[in-house]
């Protein structure tokens, strides 16, 4: 029986050989991915285009107009002197954000009265909106304090506040808030589902198509002897995806793994079986490999990218679709991806995602190997 797995599982690196772009796409295509996605799929907000419109033109105004010059978050496209051309580059895409300063601004700070600016932001970015809009928040009360110091000096008194409250902000896990620390680690899920099912589904329907697959069936070989040798390269061939996956993270991006490895690959050892189960479950229901990669991109990955909390937090989606992101194995992966590279948690913290892993990937498989059995005899 072994004798026959091992010689079906040569076929398979044979003829995985035997194709030269496959072979590219199942060890290249993952490597090129994460370094794409690693610089594209970020959502920091820096350089963020800004238009200025000074109708002051004091020296407290250029004063307020160096604080975005000395911040790293605001790149000045241009100075103007009328509200039409604040129209033309927002309208335009030329910059994201215009601040208006009256011509009152000097004189009010100066009488010690509110001082007021105007702040228009392009809301069809919401989110790179609302990031600004912190950023000028900020900008606006470090100005509003040295103001308050600065005169409080003049009159020659101290601010010294009485029972006041100084909170210092700690950040664990990203202490520099960036957005491809978080996403880098779920990338390996995409990946890994990518290749699996894909590869996995594709394999089979195209010896279906050459006319190999009728062949093996009318030999001796049992059909679950032919499922095993048709999974284990896969699961060999995603094993070398996650180490090649996690050297890239760790050597070019120098995102280091603060949990234990070990069970990082016993995750991904389970993620892989249902990633394989569904590729299984494809190529029963593809008659054509291009059937089969359709039926995989936007049948299964689309709404599991979705739907995983890859991009969108799983809490700010409605209670009912919260509820079918409970049936998606990646969601869980993901989960124990973070949690172990960033966090450094380890099994006990992480056992529900674990089980739920090992109970979707068991299943999924199991059915899918039950219906290709049927498909054979």
């Amino acid at each position: 029986m072994l004798n026959i797995i091992k010689h079906i599982i040569l076929k398979e690196f044979l003829q995985l050989k035997r194709d030269p772009a496959l072979f590219r796409m199942a060890l290249l295509a993952p490597i090129l991915q994460l370094i794409i996605l690693g610089y594209a799929a970020t959502m920091d907000v820096d350089n963020v285009k800004t238009i200025i419109y000074d109708q002051d033109k004091t020296e407290t105004s250029r004063e307020f107009i160096k604080k975005f010059y000395s911040s790293s978050y605001f790149e000045i496209v241009k100075y103007t002197n009328n509200y039409d051309d604040i129209n033309s580059y927002i309208d335009g895409g030329k910059a994201l954000v215009a601040i208006t300063i009256p011509n009152d601004f000097e004189k009010n700070i100066n009488r010690r009265t509110p001082a007021t600016i105007q702040a228009i932001f392009d809301g069809s970015e919401a989110n790179k909106s609302s990031i600004a809009a912190g950023y000028v928040s900020g900008i606006a009360q470090s100005f509003a304090k040295d103001i308050l110091v600065k005169n409080m000096n003049m009159m020659g008194a101290k601010l010294t506040p009485v029972g006041s409250i100084s909170a210092e902000t700690r950040i664990w896990y990203n202490p520099d808030l960036k957005t491809r620390n978080f996403m880098l680690p779920s990338i390996l899920g995409l990946v890994l589902m990518v290749i699996t099912s894909i590869l996995m589904s594709m394999a089979v329907v195209k010896e279906r198509e050459i006319g190999t697959l009728e062949q093996l069936i009318v030999t001796p070989i049992k059909p679950y002897q032919l499922i095993i040798g048709k999974l284990v390269p896969f699961i060999m061939l995603g094993f070398v995806d996650v180490l090649l996956v996690q050297g890239v993270m760790i050597f070019w991006f120098g995102i280091a793994i603060r949990g234990s490895f070990l069970f990082l690959l016993f995750a991904s050892f389970l993620f892989v079986l249902s990633t394989l189960g569904i590729g299984l479950f494809i190529s029963t229901i593809s008659k054509t490999q291009q059937q089969a990669m359709l039926v995989a991109q936007f049948a299964v990955m689309m709404p599991m990218i979705y739907l995983s909390g890859f991009s969108f937090p799983i809490e700010n989606m409605p209670k009912i679709i919260q509820y079918i992101t409970y049936g998606i194995p990646l969601r869980y992966y993901i989960t124990i991806l973070r949690d172990v590279i960033l966090k450094g948690s380890s099994f006990t913290e992480l056992i529900p995602e674990t089980v739920a892993l090992f109970f979707m990937g068991t299943s999924i498989l199991l059915f899918s190997a039950l219906r290709f059995k049927k498909r054979l005899e």
